[in-house]
């Protein structure tokens, strides 16, 4: 392949996104970095980019097909290739500030309205995604999807709390294997456990470093030809759903 490779991360404005940003960058990869925000984006990029790494903000809500098929438009456009997807993008809705529910409301409590919107952005914001990129990338022949999932969402080891979060992430699962069967050529379509990375969303008490939760999806972004597709994957090792 000719040209410089093209890796997009959504959601890369800070945490995992932004340590693979980074790190896919120090590998020789132009980082589509993105984020709902422009000036986070930019200010993000801007950062990176002060570190000598080759990184253009870009904006996208994935929750909005009218913003996901811009960005897809303008990747076209001014890049005509991508080499990576990086699905970073993804919230805990249910919040809670009561020490008596530090999970959230309970499977029981949870609003409908809240699961659908994790699921809108956690799940489905992959799938536009990916019906957005994936058909770049098999014309290609080449190209390596990372789908950043989470433990929470497996059903061998399901446990309790965080409703909407754990039945987005299942969904994300699904989304992962049923793309995997469209890919072509040498294109794969995995999903990513980074662990309990400790990030704004995972908090202070977290077990693993925010590096060894950026390892594993860079693992993923960067396995060669005989590497799996179709799999869960945590530190390049395959993991039950």
């Amino acid at each position: 392949m000719e040209g410089k490779r093209i890796a997009v991360i959504t959601g890369a404005n800070r945490g995992l996104g932004f340590g693979t940003a980074r790190e896919l960058a120090r590998r020789g990869y132009r980082v589509v970095l993105t984020a709902r925000s422009r000036e986070k984006a930019e200010a993000a990029a801007a950062e990176l980019r002060g570190e000598g790494l080759d990184v253009v903000p870009e904006v996208v809500d994935v929750a909005s097909d009218e913003s996901v098929r811009g960005l897809v438009e303008r990747l076209r456009r001014d890049h005509g290739r991508v080499d990576v997807l990086v699905n970073n993008a993804g919230a805990i809705f249910e919040a809670s500030h009561d020490p008596a529910h530090p999970a959230g409301a309970g499977t029981l409590e949870v609003s409908p309205a809240t699961v659908l919107r994790a699921l809108d952005n956690n799940s489905v914001g992959a799938l536009r995604m990916l019906q957005g990129i994936l058909p770049m990338m098999n014309a290609a022949g080449h190209g390596r999807v990372v789908n950043v999932s989470s433990g929470m969402g497996a059903l061998h080891d399901m446990g309790s709390g965080w409703p909407a979060y754990r039945i987005s992430k299942t969904a994300l699962s699904a989304v992962t294997r049923l793309f995997a069967l469209e890919a072509r050529g040498d294109v794969k379509v995995n999903a990513v456990c980074p662990g309990w990375v400790r990030t704004d969303m995972g908090g202070p008490n977290a077990t693993r470093s925010l590096e060894e939760g950026v390892s594993g999806i860079v693992i993923a972004a960067t396995l060669g030809a005989d590497g799996p597709s179709g799999v869960f994957l945590r530190d390049g090792q395959i993991i039950e759903w």
